[in-house]
C-alpha cells in the first residue's frame, strides 16, 4: 500500500514516515502544498496524509482541487491543529473522508489508516466494469455476459485493481505492491501465473467475446 504524506513540519512528517514504513507501508513525503498536490494529482496513491496549515497552498485548496478538478477519490486524512468544529465540517463537506487534531497518537494514526485503507477507492463507484464484464466490490460478484464466474480471493483483488486502472498499462511491481501484503514472499512470476488463472475465467470461457486482459510485453499488462 503507497501512502503520501503532506505535512510542513518535517519532524513530524519524517515520525509518521518512519512509522508507516515500520507497519510495511511505502511512504512519499511532500513537505509544502504545490509538491503534495503534484505528487496527489499525477502518481497513484491508496491514501493521502494532508495537513491543513500547508506553505504555498493549504489542505482545503488541495483536498477541493482534486475532488473537483481532477476527480481523484483516493482516501484522504486531515492532519491538523485547529480544533474548530467548522474547520473539521469544511474539510470534511469539501472530501476529505476523517480528520485527526493534533497531538495524535501514532495508535490512532494507524487505526484511522487501516480504517480508510479498507474502503473502495472510487468512493460510491463499487459497480467496476469493462465491456460486458461487470465486478460488484459490495457483493463480491462477478458477471461476463451475464453468467457469473467465481474467483478466489486473490483473483479477485487483481481483477478489481484492473478494473479500477482500465486501459492503463500496470506493471507487474504495481501489481504486487497493491494486491499482495508487503510481507508475502511474492516473485514476478507469480503475476504471471494469477493473470493466467483469469484469463481461464474470464476470457476462455467466452470464446466469442474479445479477451479482455491484454499483455503488453516489454511493460506489464492491462484490461481494456
Amino acid at each position: 500500500m503507497r501512502i503520501l504524506v503532506v505535512e510542513d513540519e518535517h519532524k513530524i512528517a519524517n515520525s509518521i514516515k518512519k512509522g508507516l514504513e515500520q507497519e510495511l507501508y511505502a511512504v512519499d513525503l511532500a513537505y509544502d502544498g504545490e509538491d503534495g498536490f503534484g505528487l496527489a494529482a499525477t502518481e497513484d496513491y491508496d491514501l493521502i496524509i494532508l495537513d491543513l496549515m500547508l506553505p504555498k497552498m493549504d489542505g482545503m485548496e488541495i483536498c477541493a482541487k482534486l475532488r473537483q478538478e481532477e476527480k481523484i477519490h483516493t482516501p484522504i486524512l486531515i492532519l491538523t491543529a485547529r480544533d474548530q468544529i467548522d474547520d473539521k465540517v469544511k474539510g470534511l463537506n469539501l472530501g476529505a473522508d476523517d480528520y485527526l487534531t493534533k497531538p495524535f497518537s501514532f495508535a490512532e494514526l494507524l487505526a484511522r489508516v487501516r480504517a480508510l485503507s479498507r474502503r473502495p477507492k472510487n468512493g460510491l463507484n463499487t459497480l467496476l466494469s469493462v465491456g460486458d464484464l461487470s465486478l460488484d466490490t459490495l457483493s463480491f460478484e462477478v458477471k461476463r455476459a451475464g453468467k457469473r464466474v467465481a474467483l478466489s480471493k486473490r483473483e479477485f483483488s487483481l481483477l478489481e485493481y484492473l478494473l479500477r486502472h482500465k486501459g492503463r498499462i500496470l506493471t507487474k511491481e504495481q501489481i504486487i505492491s497493491h494486491v499482495w501484503d508487503y510481507d508475502a514472499d511474492v516473485l514476478p512470476n507469480t503475476v504471471e501465473v494469477y493473470i493466467g488463472y483469469l484469463r481461464k475465467k474470464i476470457d476462455k470461457p467466452f470464446k466469442n467475446k474479445p479477451s479482455l486482459i491484454q499483455t503488453v510485453r516489454g511493460f506489464g499488462y492491462k484490461i481494456g
